[in-house]
Formats: structure tokens, C-alpha cells, sequence
């Protein structure tokens, strides 16, 4: 499902099973100047990132099809330049390891604050860049 926001074309993936999750992070990014694809589950943020081009992936850690470090795997495998930040319920010290070692760029434990992890995408892929529509 995509979600726009007029006159951006930074895409962000928002990849939660809880949909009220998705419906709460869509607002938020969307009112940053975002666009926001949404997926309930590994296969389908797969699917997103192979066919689209976001910059961003907010990737929950326990989703359906296949889990949040198998997803990081295989996103990193198709496009390494897709920057990652794992979401989840879960504050295990070896899992953050593994997603940091995977490719994650951070790790928020739920509840996040939603102010720290805005910040924190805005840092790292700002809602003003524009991508190059003339792809050579």
C-alpha cells in the first residue's frame, strides 16, 4: 500500500503487522514530508523494496511470513544502500547485536519515542532530498 505526500519522492517503508503501528508511523512521516509505503509482513516489504526505491526501511522485528532479521537480510542483500532501523518489543542484547552486525543502522524497543526516531530518520535521509527523475 502506498501512501503520499505531495511534492516529496523520498519514500520511506514502514513494515509492522500491527496495523495501528503502520497507521500512526504513516501519519507522522507523512506530515515530515514523506512518502510511506506500508506492509504487514517480510514478503510484502520485499516485494515494495524490489519494486520501489526507498531510502528507508522501519522494520519490526516480528512480523509474519518470515521474521524482522531474516527481512534485514534480504533487503541488504537486494539494495545494501536502503538504510534500516529495526523496531520492537523486544530489548534483547543479542538480537540488537544481530541486526546491528546484519545491517540496521539503529534499534528502537517499543514504545519508541516517536520524536527520537523522527529525528533520527530526518537525520539520515532528510525529506527535502529529491531523487533524480532522469535515470540514465
Amino acid at each position: 500500500m502506498e501512501n503520499t505526500a505531495a511534492d516529496h519522492d523520498v519514500e520511506i517503508l514502514i513494515v509492522d503487522d500491527q496495523y495501528g503501528i503502520r497507521i500512526l508511523l504513516n501519519e507522522v512521516f507523512q506530515k515530515e514530508g514523506y512518502r510511506t509505503l506500508l506492509a504487514s509482513s517480510g514478503l510484502q516489504a520485499l516485494e515494495m523494496v524490489n519494486e520501489r526505491d526507498p531510502k528507508l526501511v522501519l522494520l519490526d522485528m516480528k512480523i509474519p511470513g518470515m521474521n524482522g532479521l531474516e527481512t534485514l537480510r534480504r533487503i541488504k542483500q537486494a539494495k545494501p544502500e536502503v538504510k534500516v532501523i529495526i523496531m520492537t518489543a523486544y530489548g534483547d542484547q543479542d538480537i540488537i547485536r544481530n541486526v546491528i552486525a546484519g545491517g540496521a543502522i539503529a534499534h528502537f524497543s517499543k514504545p519508541f519515542d516517536l520524536q527520537e526516531l523522527t529525528a533520527l530518520v530526518k537525520r539520515e535521509v532528510p525529506p527535502e532530498i529529491k531523487l533524480d527523475k532522469k535515470k540514465n
